[in-house]
């Protein structure tokens, strides 16, 4: 932070105003230089590999990230920087250059709405933050120095921004600009993270800030529910069914243009390579040296049958290999990952997993389009869409009690129907809770990782809430969503569980999808030869049940969750020890500092 602020109180000769360069006092005075300047708000979304790779019980990679191995250390952690808020406050306290209020209004939405966005990524990952409104000076000591404000305080002044960001931003669809309904569909996910955060951490060490009197969590709920209601009802969005059940939702991560999903898209980065705007979606899902992200089985198997009976209900479904599991299931499947018959983008050829970039067997296709875009890729990425609307609208109104089945037919229901799927009825799915989804604590292992809350197990919504969160899981899938999921609904242990990937019923070569093509060798002593690759068991490859099972992933890894610290970032040691000690460490974190 000091850094950032090093060149504020100099003496005359450096306060003196640059005549090669424009700065604050003689800037912001027409909306071409508000719009300039305020460009680099946009810089804050999330990098691209956060949208399309994933490290959780989900998604996996080859190697396990920090937070699930447990190995966080308050001297290296990142994420408390505050340069990006300096850029949105300067604007907001000098566009008063600008004559034109009207210009002045939508600047200061949209400066609003990024001050929000930053606010709610800090509290995510450390609670209690210090809120600014104003630029800080290297001078100002006690402003450097305050201790952080509570959360019930710092989401009061998140909401308040937002709620003029929803007033006085366009109206006009831009998926490339924020507007009203950017604005609409954030909120919506700011109350559904907070009211949920608040429900299942109740009595936690990490909401002992809160003061009496705060909004409970139902509050948040209900505040979630009505702006996504809202938008559902008047922002004009539907969801995006071109290519019919077997492609639309495919085409929602295949397609180059956001402006070509417009229907359903809300906001999106724009990449071109043209300008040398690009991403790696290419190169991560084909290389084999950029993570390897892949699939679980558990994820995989939470994908219904296509008549909606569930498929882990089937007799041996564990037992089922990678061709015959993914027949008949839930269009998403074979539109999400290769399965049998998968042609990539641009060729005629069928495609089988590649166990040199997929290790669990279930290989990722989001964002992957020809392969001239292998090194550089410049598809468009997805921040908000009406899919995650709906489905933030349907689990608010569930965990809040107040759902009922015509919510489900505004929302899940209308997500299953784009892809052919029957319908979710509620007093079905409480009458009868997928026992595959939840761990109720009466077998030695929660061997799939089912949802052990004792808040979700006691609710008279489990069954529906259940099914809400299989449904965001399969919607949502490789969309940077999981793991702050997990935060929120308290459900961290998840990343003890094991993680699997596709079912091997022995030692052999396998034509995994069926295409006649050899895909995988897995070999005790002697290889038998002829397939794309080998793999040596117990040194290469680790199945469930020694010669036969289930791909054992992150075998011989270590993973610990520690649930009294681990759902917060530990505050970096470094800028404690610049306050003083004034910022006070997360609960659990020991970064050596005696104050």
């Amino acid at each position: 932070m000091l850094a950032g602020f090093a060149f504020t109180g100099c003496d005359d000769l450096l306060d003196a105003v640059p005549k090669d360069r424009l700065t604050e006092p003689a800037f912001f005075k027409s909306e071409a230089e508000l719009r300039a300047f305020s460009i680099v708000f946009y810089g804050n979304f999330p990098n691209p590999g956060e949208l399309y790779e994933a490290n959780d019980d989900h998604y996996t990679q080859n190697n396990l990230s920090k937070e699930e191995t447990g190995t966080r250390d308050p001297v290296d952690v990142s994420g408390w920087s505050w340069g990006a808020l300096r850029n949105v406050n300067t604007l907001l306290e000098d566009m008063n250059n600008c004559p034109d209020v009207t210009v002045r209004t939508k600047y200061e939405a949209l400066a609003r709405f990024f001050r929000a966005y930053i606010y709610f990524e800090k509290v995510k990952r450390f609670g209690d933050v210090p809120w600014y409104e104003h630029t800080v000076g290297s001078a100002d000591k006690e402003a450097l120095n305050r201790p952080r404000d509570n959360r019930e305080f710092v989401m009061g002044k998140i909401l308040a921004d937002l709620d003029f960001a929803i007033e006085n931003l366009p109206t006009a669809k831009n998926v490339y600009e924020v507007t009203k309904w950017s604005a609409m569909a954030l909120k919506s996910r700011v109350c559904l993270f907070e009211g949920t955060f608040r429900k299942y951490h109740a009595g936690d060490v990490f909401l002992a800030t809160i003061p009496a009197g705060s909004h409970d969590y139902k509050w948040y709920l209900d505040e979630c529910a009505a702006v996504s209601l809202e938008l559902i009802q008047t922002g004009g969005y539907s969801l995006h069914t071109d290519g019919g059940v077997n492609k639309c939702y495919y085409n929602l991560f295949h397609t180059y243009n956001a402006t070509d999903l417009m229907d359903e898209v809300i906001l999106s980065q724009n990449y071109n390579i043209a300008y040398q705007k690009y991403h790696y979606s290419g190169a991560v899902m084909t290389g084999g040296s950029r993570g390897c992200p892949s699939m679980t089985r558990k994820l995989a198997a939470s994908y219904l049958m296509k008549d909606g009976t569930r498929f882990t209900d089937q007799a041996n479904w564990e037992k089922k290999v990678f061709a015959e599991e993914t027949q008949n299931r839930d269009p998403r499947l074979s539109q999400s990952i290769r399965t049998p018959g998968y042609k990539r983008v641009g060729e005629d050829a069928v495609s089988s997993p590649d166990f040199l970039v997929t290790f669990s067997g279930y290989h990722p296709d989001k964002y992957l389009m020809s392969a001239d875009q292998d090194t550089y890729s410049d598809i468009d990425l997805t921040l908000f869409r009406l899919g995650e609307v709906m489905l933030n609208y349907a689990e608010a109104k569930a965990e809040a009690g107040t759902l009922d089945q015509s919510d489900l037919e505004l929302s899940i229901n209308q997500l299953r129907a784009r892809v052919g799927m029957p319908k979710l009825n509620m007093a079905t799915a409480n009458a009868d809770p997928d026992p595959f989804l939840y761990y109720d604590g009466t077998t030695p292992v929660n061997t799939w990782g089912g949802y052990q809350s004792p808040v979700l197990l006691a609710d008279a919504n489990k069954g529906v809430i259940l099914e809400i969160r299989r449904e965001r899981g399969i919607e949502l899938a490789q969309e940077g969503y999981r793991y702050y999921d997990l935060m929120r609904w308290k459900e961290g242990k998840l990343f003890e569980c094991p993680f699997y990937g596709i079912y091997l019923p022995s030692e052999g070569v396998y034509d995994i999808d069926g295409n006649g093509s050899l895909d995988l060798e897995v070999y005790s002593d002697n290889k038998v030869g002829g397939a794309k690759i080998t793999k040596k068991l117990d040194s290469d490859i680790f199945l469930s049940e020694g010669t036969k099972g289930c791909i054992s992933l992150h075998h011989n890894t270590l993973r610990t969750w520690t649930e009294d610290r681990d759902y917060l970032y530990p505050i970096p040691k470094a800028e404690r020890n610049l306050t003083g000690g004034a910022l006070k460490q997360n609960p659990g974190w020991n970064d050596g500092l005696s104050f």
